[in-house]
């Protein structure tokens, strides 16, 4: 809402309170609507402003909640400013040649109704509208190119390996899967319900699933499900599971570090990885992954993945919530597992 003569118009934001330690709660988190924004850039500026639609909740946020963050994207949040990680938007005024005035992006907002940035070098133009925005939250944004930078170009996989993937129905873990299955590679997920359990195995394709949950010993259940040893593990959540799966990689295997969300609540004693000498015995090669290094191909991804989409060739599930005011509960929820596939929060739709 506009106040009378200030040309300023309400900017309703999501802030983080204070840095903390264990698991999240809403409380760590408020929603401020006492906070205005010019829609104007000024003069001296090279920045774009924009009109966030979608925010995207992911799991590496939780790092930034702490001071002690090894990320090496975003610093660590400021206490009683915004969340910030990212969204899709629309250019409201441009400075920067790149971008003009209605355009669609995607790229690093604040979790607020209206961000002005004044570096846009992590800005990427949305070309293809013939697919929901929200995809570029996810499957056609930085996740999607996390599962496709770690899969090919980290994993190296040919056709008929054996390949798990942890956290298979998140945001990542999902489109993996489903690329290991279109080059023809047998691939297995875990989860931690027995509805995602059925949705990895029911719509998302994968040859087996189980719910690590009910799972005594991951080193019994891993080799029920791969007896002859597996040849690429993607890795989203670390600790237990990463240390049963190294007990269990066959010869010259690969495995990608993507995320370890099993440890971010818990970083100032992290659980221990006991079975790391199966690196030298089996000559793995385990390699940690940063997706920004590999932003340079984007271009070649969508030309991947926009046909797969267009032709129904692959499934994408999004867990969709309305309002900043839902971000908190979002958040929140998403590190206890409480999502079922991409977690996207409408801010407005265009």
């Amino acid at each position: 809402m506009a106040e009378e003569g200030s040309g300023h118009v309400r900017n309703k934001q999501v802030m983080f309170k204070d840095y903390i330690t264990g698991f999240p709660e809403e409380s760590d988190m408020y929603v401020n609507t006492d906070n205005t924004v010019i829609l104007k850039l000024p003069e001296d500026s090279n920045g774009i402003l924009l009109k966030n639609l979608y925010l995207s909740v992911d799991p590496y946020l939780r790092l930034l909640m702490q001071k002690f963050n090894t990320s090496g994207v975003f610093s660590p949040f400021t206490p009683n400013t915004p969340l910030r990680g990212y969204g899709v938007a629309k250019i409201l005024e441009s400075r920067d040649s790149k971008f003009k005035t209605g355009d669609l992006v995607w790229g690093a907002v604040g979790w607020e109704e209206y961000t002005v940035s004044t570096n846009t070098e992590g800005f990427f133009k949305i070309e293809h509208t013939d697919v929901p925005l929200s995809y570029y939250t996810g499957i056609l944004g930085m996740p999607g190119m996390t599962a496709y930078s770690g899969f090919f170009e980290l994993c190296s996989p040919k056709k008929g390996e054996y390949v798990f993937v942890s956290s298979a129905s998140g945001a990542v873990g999902q489109l993996v899967g489903q690329f290991a299955k279109s080059i023809g590679c047998y691939v297995v997920g875990s989860a931690g319900s027995e509805e995602k359990v059925n949705l990895l195995k029911n719509k998302l394709g994968f040859d087996e699933a189980f719910n690590y949950k009910e799972e005594p010993d991951l080193n019994v259940a891993l080799k029920r499900y791969f007896p002859e040893g597996i040849d690429i593990y993607f890795d989203n959540v670390g600790g237990k599971m990463l240390d049963a799966v190294l007990l269990n990689m066959k010869f010259l295997g690969r495995i990608a570090l993507c995320g370890m969300v099993s440890q971010y609540n818990n970083l100032e004693r992290p659980e221990g990885v006991h079975n790391l000498i199966s690196g030298i015995f089996k000559a793995l090669r385990i390699e940690g992954l940063q997706v920004y290094r590999y932003y340079h191909l984007y271009p070649n991804f969508l030309e991947f993945i926009l046909p797969l989409i267009h032709e129904g060739k692959i499934a994408y599930v999004e867990d969709i919530v309305e309002g900043l005011e839902s971000g908190p509960a979002a958040l929140a929820g998403l590190l206890r597992g409480r999502n079922v596939g991409k977690q996207v929060i409408v801010v407005a739709r265009e």
